[in-house]
């Protein structure tokens, strides 16, 4: 019997988010023909949780990483000796050191995925990050879910075409319906984000705070990150009650509960939480960045806004006064992510690169 490909996995933190999701979904696809290494540079191991215990998998420990560049690099390059993994999985900018060591004194088989940026690269890439991908990811997969970072890696990073690969993201559709029946009663504003600056859900409560004055709904906010405390200060400021319900493993439930879903961030590619939104039978509320405008229904595109609280409250508003329009926008979104967002291509499509064809190459 063939043993199962090792493969290390480096975030710059698994708790629960976009990129850890999707890992963890394909793990959970793949079962037993990859065994998986998972480190977490912050320490924050907490999307374990969605991997099946029936998995190969560890996280191994490993000292903070400090002091020089060199002295950094060359503790990596230890870590890479230990694990031996068959395959290399850098996650962002966050994890590029490990992509730096591997190619300079490990060379193991390298996947780079990208999913988005910081606010600090929200506007304009940084010349120097711009000039490290270039260089340490000619020779990788680098592996994106946005029409924006493909054309981010390939005309400003000026990575080979043959070695950056497009794939959307895709989710379990089944598994995210509509409510049964229309809402009663007070209607309900929802979020489903990590709470990181990126996110910017402060945007979001000024919005709803702005909002409320001329319509009746509640705010909920699904997700946990270090910026909880800050915005349950900034909604006690305000007056604006908002309920944090922290992170679920299973959002699917409660995205049948809200009448809206919005999303305010300041930076975003293709956020599996608008595709399970519009699975939900939802209209998108939502910053025009990224993929997004691309994602939802055309009836939808009007209800993207430019990064501005009056803006959003605006939009808010309108939507909030015509249920008619809620129901058309939320049956639109469905039907799009039913043609779109499939798991079953997305698994496809990273299973022929996992599995070490001839569409993978050595660093």
């Amino acid at each position: 019997m063939t043993a199962p490909r090792r493969i290390l996995h480096v975030f710059p933190s698994f708790a629960a988010g976009g990129a850890q999701m999707r890992m963890a979904a394909l793990a959970n696809h793949f079962g037993t023909r990859f065994s998986h290494m998972i480190i977490a540079l912050d320490g924050d191991i907490s999307c374990r949780d969605r991997l099946d215990p029936a998995l190969e998998v560890s996280f191994p420990a490993i000292s903070p990483l400090s002091g020089s560049l060199a002295r950094r690099l060359r503790d990596i390059v230890g870590v890479l000796r230990r694990t031996r993994p068959d395959l290399l999985i850098t996650s962002n900018w966050g994890a590029i050191e490990w992509a730096i060591a591997n190619r300079l004194r490990f060379r193991a088989q390298h996947i780079h995925t990208e999913d988005g940026f910081g606010r600090d690269e929200r506007d304009r890439q940084i010349p120097r990050r711009v000039l490290t991908r270039r260089v340490i990811l000619r020779s990788s997969i680098t592996i994106v879910p946005s029409h924006t970072l493909y054309d981010t890696a390939t005309r400003i990073w000026r990575l080979p075409v043959s070695g950056v690969t497009y794939i959307p993201n895709g989710i379990d559709f089944a598994r995210f319906t509509p409510a049964s029946t229309p809402p009663g009663g007070r209607a309900i504003v929802g979020c489903v984000a990590a709470l990181r600056p990126e996110k910017n859900l402060g945007r979001l409560i000024r919005a709803c705070a702005i909002a409320r004055h001329r319509h009746e709904f509640d705010l909920i906010i699904l997700g946990d990150g270090p910026g909880r405390a800050g915005l349950e200060a900034l909604a006690t400021e305000l007056g604006l009650p908002v309920r944090f319900l922290g992170a679920i493993a299973d959002p699917a439930p409660v995205y049948r509960d809200f009448t809206i879903f919005a999303l305010s961030s300041d930076t975003e590619q293709m956020p599996l939480s608008v595709m399970e939104a519009m699975a939900s039978g939802l209209p998108v509320v939502a910053t025009d960045v990224g993929d997004i405008a691309q994602m939802v229904a055309p009836e939808n595109r009007d209800c993207l806004t430019p990064r501005d609280d009056q803006a959003m409250a605006d939009v808010l508003g309108s939507l909030l006064g015509d249920p008619a329009r809620i129901e058309r926008i939320g049956r639109a979104n469905r039907a799009r992510a039913a043609q779109n967002f499939n798991f079953a291509t997305m698994s496809s499509l990273w299973g022929v690169i996992l599995t070490g064809d001839d569409d993978l190459k050595n660093s």
